[in-house]
C-alpha cells in the first residue's frame, strides 16, 4: 500500500473554446478553464490552497491566484519538460494533498500554440552551448525531426509502421467526428487522405503531427474523503509516477544502447509497482499523441504489447472504437486538441465518471501518459468502487 493510492480524486474539470487564432489571451484563457473545473467541483475558488502547471506555462501562478481569489496558498510548483509534464503536474498537487500540506488543488495549462513565437524550436541562437548542440546541427531542428529518427529505427527493426500509423490518425479522427469540442469535428480523414498528405519529417506526414492550437485546460483535486460530498463523482488518482531514464535528454534520446527502453519505461515500471492492478486490467487509455508513432511506443512501454508488437495492435483496430483499449476517445492531440497533454487528462475524467461522448462501456481504469520522447510521466486514474 503506498501512501499515495486512492488518497486523492480529481473532483472538477474545466476547458475554455480550443481553436487556431483564438483572440483571447493565455491569462483569459486559463481563468476561464479554472472558472469551470471550479463550479464543476462545486468548490470556491477560496478554498483553493495548492497550483500546479508547467515551467512552460506562460502565466504565473501570483496571478492566477490573483485574478481568481484563490486563499492563502500552502503549495506551488512547476514540472519540467513540456509535453512530458501534465502527469507529473498532477501528481505533485496530489502528492500534497494525500500528505495533508494542502487541501483543494488547481492544475491547469493554457496555450497560444498558434503563434509561432511560442514555439520553443521557433527560436534561434548564432551559436549552441546546450545538450541542443549535440543534435541541431545535423538538421534535428523541431521535435518532429527527432520522433522521425526514432520512427525510422522502429521501422528498421520491427517493419513498416505507416500503416498503423495511418490507423492511429483515422481512428483519433472518428472520434473526433463525435466531439463537437474537437478542432477536426466535422472534418473527416481518409486512408487515401492520410497517405496523400505532404511529408513533414519522413516517414511522418502532416495527419502524423498533432494541432496547433489555443486552449486552456484545468482540473481540480481534493482528498477522496472530501470529493464524496462533491457535486460530481469523483475519479480517484491510483497511482502516479515521473521517468527520467538515466542519461536521457531533453527530446528523443539517440545515446542510450536501447532507445525504445528510456523516460516511459521507467515512468512505467514504477507505476505498476505502485498499482493494484496491471496493463490487462485497464480499458481505456489516453496516451501522449504529439506525434502518431508515439503511440506506438508508448504501447509497448506500459506493457499493453510486447517490443516490436504495437504496429500489429493497432492494425488489429485494437485502439479504435469498439476495440480491445480505446486510445485517445476524445480526438487526442492529433484531432481534438494539442494543449501539451492536457485535454488527455480531462478525457479520461469524463470516462471514469461516464460522461465521455465516446464513452467505453466497462472500462473501470483509465491509463494517461505523458511525452514518450522526453522525461515524462503517467497517471492511472480509477471510478469510486
Amino acid at each position: 500500500m503506498t501512501a499515495l493510492k486512492d488518497r486523492t480524486a480529481v473532483v472538477g474539470i474545466g476547458e475554455s473554446a480550443f481553436g487556431k487564432g483564438l483572440p483571447h489571451s493565455e491569462l483569459e484563457l486559463a481563468c476561464d478553464a479554472i472558472r469551470q473545473a471550479l463550479a464543476d467541483a462545486g468548490v470556491a475558488a477560496s478554498e483553493v490552497d495548492a497550483v500546479g502547471s508547467y515551467t512552460m506555462e506562460a502565466t504565473p501562478d501570483f496571478e492566477i491566484a490573483r485574478q481568481m481569489g484563490f486563499g492563502d496558498l500552502h503549495f506551488f510548483a512547476q514540472t519540467a519538460h513540456g509535453g512530458g509534464a501534465g502527469p507529473g503536474t498532477v501528481g505533485h498537487v496530489a502528492m500534497a494533498i494525500a500528505t495533508g500540506v494542502a487541501q483543494v488543488g488547481v492544475v491547469w495549462r493554457s496555450r497560444k500554440r498558434s503563434g509561432a513565437a511560442t514555439r520553443v524550436w521557433g527560436q534561434t541562437n548564432p551559436v549552441l552551448t546546450d545538450h541542443w548542440k549535440w543534435s541541431r546541427p545535423s538538421g534535428l531542428l523541431r521535435p518532429v525531426d527527432e520522433v522521425a529518427i526514432l520512427t525510422q529505427r522502429y521501422i528498421h527493426e520491427f517493419g513498416d509502421a505507416r500503416e498503423a500509423l495511418a490507423t492511429i490518425a483515422l481512428s483519433q479522427r472518428d472520434f473526433a467526428l463525435s466531439n463537437p469540442r474537437a478542432q477536426m469535428h466535422g472534418r473527416p480523414l481518409s486512408r487515401e487522405g492520410y497517405f496523400g498528405a505532404r511529408m513533414i519529417a519522413e516517414p511522418l506526414c502532416l495527419f502524423d503531427n498533432c494541432l496547433e492550437s489555443d486552449g486552456a485546460v484545468a482540473l481540480v483535486i481534493t482528498s477522496a474523503e472530501r470529493a464524496r460530498d462533491l457535486r460530481q463523482p469523483p475519479v480517484l488518482i491510483h497511482a502516479i509516477s515521473q521517468g527520467l531514464a538515466t542519461g536521457h535528454q531533453p527530446m528523443a534520446d539517440f545515446h542510450r544502447p536501447d532507445v525504445f527502453d528510456g523516460c516511459s519505461s521507467a515512468a512505467a515500471r514504477n507505476l505498476w509497482r505502485q498499482a493494484d492492478i496491471g496493463p490487462s486490467d485497464v480499458g481505456v487509455a489516453q496516451i501522449y499523441d504529439a506525434f502518431s508513432p508515439l503511440v506506438l511506443f508508448s504501447l509497448e512501454a506500459y506493457g499493453f504489447c510486447k517490443r516490436g508488437e504495437a504496429a500489429d495492435f493497432v492494425r488489429s483496430a485494437a485502439t479504435g472504437r469498439g476495440g480491445r483499449l480505446p486510445v485517445n476517445t476524445s480526438g487526442g492531440g492529433l484531432s481534438e486538441a494539442y494543449i501539451h497533454g492536457m485535454n488527455l487528462v480531462t478525457e479520461a475524467v469524463r470516462q471514469m465518471r461516464g460522461s465521455a461522448i465516446n464513452q467505453v462501456e466497462g472500462a473501470h481504469s483509465c491509463l494517461v501518459t505523458g511525452c514518450d520522447s522526453t522525461p515524462n510521466g503517467a497517471l492511472l486514474l480509477r471510478r469510486q468502487a
